[in-house]
This record gives C-alpha cells, structure tokens and sequence, in this order.
C-alpha cells in the first residue's frame, strides 16, 4: 500500500506541477473560442466548465481505466510505474495539446490536426485510420454490454425471455447511439454524461477508502511479485498496450474535439483536458491495486476469499461486479451495474459522434440539419453493423477486433504525439516534452505489432525491428528538424 499511497501523490502533484508547466508552454489566451465563434446549437456551443470536465472525463473513459487497470495488474506493481510516468509525462499531455490545439485551430477534429503539422497524405491516412477506429469502438462498445445486460436479465428476471435476449439488447443500444449521435450535444451527453461520470468517480472513491480500511498485503515496487505472474505475455511491450486510458490513449484526441467546441475560454483547458486525464489516471491507479488485492494479496489472494475463484482472473466485469459486491454491498452492485454497462456504452456513442463529425469536416458537409446529419450517419452505422455482425459470427471476432482496437488506439497518439512535436518546434516551445513519449510510444507499438500478438515473430527480430524504427524516427526527426531551424 505504500507504492500506492507515493503513486496517487505523484499523480496529484503531476496536475498540479508538471500540468501547469505544460499549460505554460502552450500559453492560453483570451481569443475567442470556437464554442463562441462557431455557435451553431449542435456541436458547437458554451457549456459549464463542470460539465465538460464531467463530459470528457466519461468520454475518455468509459470502462478503459478499470478493465486495463484490472488486466494491467496481472503484472504486478510495475503497473503503477506506467500509470503514474504514462499519465503524468505521456498522456495527460497528449490530451491537453491535442484539446488546446482543437480550440485554437477552430475545433477541428484530431486527423485535422495531425494533416496541418504532418501533412496532407498522412491527415488522409489517418482520417481513415480514425475513423475506422471509432468503428470497432462503437461495434465492441454495442456487444460487450448488450451481452451483460442479457446476463444480468437471465439471472435475475429468467421469465422474460425478450430482456435474455442479447439481439434485443444491441437493438436497443443502436437505437440509443443513433439518437445521441444525431442529438446537439447539450441535449443527451449533457444531461445523462454528468450523471455517469459521478458514479464512475463515487465508486472509485468508495473503494479508495475501502482499500485504506482493508491496508491489503500486496506487493510493493521494490518487492516484485510473490510469484510468477498471472499473464503469460511479455510485460513488454503489453503492459503499455493493455493500460492505455488510464496511461496513455490515442483514443482520447478524437474525443477532445467534441469539448474543444464547448468551452468558452482557452484558460479552461488544464483542468478540463490535463485534470480529466490526471483523474482517469487515479481511478485506473485504484482499479489497479484493487485487481492485485485480488490476485496478489498475502496470505491469501482476494480470488480464493470469493466465489467463483480463480476461474474469474481474466473476466474483468466479473472482477469488478464481485469486488463491488463484496465491498460496497448492494449500491455497489448497482454503480458496478453502471460501470460495466453504461460506460462502455456512452464510450461507443460518443465514439460514432466523433466520426460523423471527421467525416462532415472531410467532406464539407455542415451538421447544422438533421437531413445532413443523417447522410452521415446512415452509411457509418450500416458499416459498423456490418462489423458487429462478423465479430459476432467468428468465435475469435472480439478478441480480434480488441486485439487491432490496443494496437491501433496506441498507434493514434504516436501519430498525435508526432504532429504536437512538428507544432512545438515550429513554435519555438520545449518540444521534448513530446518527442520522448512520442519515441517512446513508436517502440511499443512496433514491438506489439510484430510481436507474438499479432504477426507472431520472435523476439530477437521483434527487437531489432523495433530497435530500427527507434533508429528511423529520431534520423527522420533530427533530418527535419535542421531544415525547419534552417528555415527559420
């Protein structure tokens, strides 16, 4: 417990230290925002502060800082290494810049941003790429939740065999993504968002005080692990594949656009941005210690203590659902029923929303109508049903697609990470403050992309692919760099 203790510290100083350094490096202003600027009733318009950090805060994550955390602990404290270096250096930076540069280049979406530092083909490359993205969130978002939700309806109303239905359930929740997608912003998410992201935060409070009541005995940093660990896969590069929302997400910058189109002043940005993050960045530090209670607690793990044992390790909603149950009681069970169903589920609608907004802002296509709103939307909720039903179909679909969604989520903040590094050295700002994380994030998803997850290779040649786009990037950065500094 003292790893944690020093961790949750070293995250609250980080938003109030390193944060503000960042926010001094970007320097806000008082120019007009886009939500002024822009208002059209839809997507661009003035919101509370409050909300909006409520908003992004469940938008960026949904259920990612508690399954990543849940799966991240099977490798013991190290996961708090990450967590708390990744969120504070690496990703509550990368969400902050990629925000601030969405506010003050007129809240233009993320392969925007990445195409006006990186250059017409790449914006073109990542458009797709995001938008693709955006399409296995919404269609992994639609099943893993439907599928609770006809669980949780066999288990405890069995009679009513329409509510067992898993088909039902994905019905439903297109129906409701369709009508978020389409609705102004202020009008659904407003409202419902705020309301989610408290239990989120209650919750995870909850069991802040229950792990310091409990002062379970689990291994510290400087202790290792008891024994082996309970994942078979290499810590690296998997650990930083695996915890990414509550580290690092690439995710995250098609979603600040969305709050970039909502705030009245540049000035909200660290809070709003960096401090949603930071907070990500706790709950996934509580949902961490949580997990390896329940793996790695002396003398006896949590998982022999509960039923369904050590048959449940690698079943995050279950890991949650018990923990809750057990420790929270029955309003427990029910901010568990919340964070397990309701959050992926807001995850997956604003993800839609997102790429209808990337896809008008390509094809020039004002939202301001629902008649051209639906020009959007209709082909891109056909295609991610198209992609629901073939993840349903195969046995291996989801762990595909969640296999493609890790790697590519990761791959998006190299390329945003890259585009704030071009804009900080073009703006004669300390631009190693992302060209690290930038490096550091190029190696992983090398190393994942070649690894044994995906194209199967040995480690040896992993490493030295890896080793040799290492090499590639910083040449390639270095070469540019001296023409950019020539030409100024």
């Amino acid at each position: 417990m003292i790893s944690f203790a020093l961790s949750l510290v070293a995250l609250i100083l980080g938003y109030f230290v390193y944060g503000r350094f960042v926010e001094r490096v970007f320097a806000p202003d008082d120019r007009e925002t886009p939500a002024v600027a822009k208002a059209d009733g839809v997507d661009f318009m003035v919101l509370p502060s409050w909300k909006i950090f409520m908003i992004q805060f469940l938008n960026i994550a949904g259920t990612g800082p508690i399954f990543g955390a849940i799966m991240g602990a099977q490798f013991g404290p190290a996961a708090y290494l990450w967590i708390v270096l990744g969120c504070i250096f690496a990703g509550s930076v990368h969400d902050y810049l990629s925000g601030m540069l969405s506010v003050r280049h007129g809240g233009i979406n993320q392969p925007e941003i990445i195409g006006s530092y990186l250059g017409k083909t790449t914006k073109q490359v990542m458009l797709v790429f995001a938008v693709f993205l955006l399409m296995m969130v919404g269609a992994v978002f639609v099943y893993s939740p439907a599928t609770l939700l006809q669980g949780l309806c066999v288990e405890h109303a069995p009679s009513a065999s329409l509510l067992g239905d898993s088909t039902f359930w994905i019905i439903v929740i297109f129906a409701y993504y369709l009508i978020a997608t389409m609705m102004p912003i202020d009008k659904i998410i407003g409202k419902v968002y705020p309301l989610f992201a408290f239990s989120l935060l209650f919750m995870a409070a909850a069991l802040l005080v229950m792990l310091f009541v409990k002062q379970p005995n689990i291994p510290e940093l400087w202790e290792g692990l008891p024994g082996a660990a309970l994942t078979p896969d290499a810590i690296f590069p998997c650990l930083f594949i695996t915890i990414a929302c509550g580290a690092i997400s690439g995710f995250h910058a098609t979603q600040s656009p969305l709050m970039a189109r909502c705030m009245k002043s540049e000035r909200q940005g660290r809070p709003i941005f960096y401090g949603a993050m930071i907070t990500e960045g706790i709950v996934a530090l509580i949902w961490a210690t949580v997990a390896m209670y329940f793996f790695y607690d002396q003398p006896t793990p949590g998982y022999e203590t509960m039923e369904g044992g050590r048959d449940i390790i690698n079943k995050a909603p279950s890991i949650v659902s018990m923990i809750c149950d057990n420790w929270l009681g029955l309003f427990g069970s029910i901010l568990a029923i919340l964070g397990v169903v309701a959050a992926p589920i807001t995850s997956g609608d604003t993800a839609l929303r997102s790429a209808r907004l990337i896809i008008a802002d390509f094809i020039h296509l004002e939202q301001r109508s629902i008649r051209k709103r639906l020009y959007v939307c209709v082909p891109l909720f056909a295609a991610v049903i198209a992609l629901l039903i073939w993840q349903i179909s195969d046995a291996n679909g989801f762990k595909t697609i969640w296999s493609w969604f890790g790697w590519s989520n990761q791959t998006l903040s190299v390329f945003m990470l890259w585009a704030i590094t071009v804009y900080l050295v073009r703006q004669k700002k300390p631009y190693v403050i992302t060209l690290i994380p930038a490096l550091f994030m190029t190696v992983v998803c090398t190393t994942y992309l070649f690894s044994a997850q995906l194209f199967k290779l040995e480690g040896s040649a992993t490493a030295l692919i890896a080793g040799g786009a290492l090499v590639v990037a910083l040449v390639w950065f270095l070469v540019w760099y001296r023409k950019e500094t020539n030409k100024q």
